[in-house]
């Protein structure tokens, strides 16, 4: 892990433990109610790990937080700024590609904001997301495939797309050049045992 990444696995550490332990649940709770290994949380938990997205979303959800209240600073004010370059980035590539959660708002609705990089060749595959759970995106550069639920869809700068984030659904780059696209996530109804329909996915 490069600098700012451990930094960042280090910060979201120290808040799930803080959550966790404000619940008084255990290492096994933790574990069994986002549908990880105890050995994730513990890793998590320790800032040894750099997990996945859908990882951090099951154990946020899981404490009822949602990932934005994660990976942010808490804040008093209403108004929470993003500054540029300071999202957390949450996923890379090899290739160059990026994930960075830019902004997001906490539960019971939480709605999160991204920009995404993905390099020539990049593919991201998203595990479906609790029910109800609706994506927006719009492409800023370059083309971007979204596959949904095995509906292929191919966007070119400037194009949108809505669909269902309850499904399994994907973002690949078939392109030569970088690819570049906003990403709006609307997760419902965010809070401990509103997972469980998909934990298990």
């Amino acid at each position: 892990m490069d600098q700012s990444t451990a930094a960042l696995a280090l910060a979201i550490g120290v808040r799930v433990r803080q959550e966790r332990q404000s619940r008084r649940w255990t290492l096994d709770q933790l574990a069994e109610a986002a549908g990880v290994s105890r050995r994730m949380v513990v890793n998590v938990e320790q800032g040894a790990a750099n997990p996945s997205i859908g990882t951090l979303l099951r154990i946020s959800d899981a404490l009822g937080i949602g990932l934005p209240a994660l990976v942010e600073a808490p804040e008093p004010s209403q108004v929470k700024v993003t500054r540029h370059g300071a999202g957390a980035a949450l996923w890379s590539s090899e290739s160059g590609g990026r994930a960075v959660l830019v902004a997001g708002a906490g539960p019971p609705d939480v709605v999160e904001l991204w920009d995404w990089t993905l390099g020539p060749g990049d593919h991201h595959v998203s595990e479906a997301h609790t029910p109800g759970t609706k994506e927006l995106a719009q492409v800023q550069q370059g083309t971007v495939t979204i596959e949904v639920a095995s509906q292929l869809v191919i966007l070119d700068a400037g194009d949108a797309v809505a669909f269902g984030g309850d499904v399994p659904h994907s973002y690949a780059n078939p392109g030569p050049h970088p690819a570049r696209f906003s990403l709006a996530v609307f997760e419902p109804g965010v809070g401990p045992g509103s997972r469980s329909e998909v934990a298990s996915a």
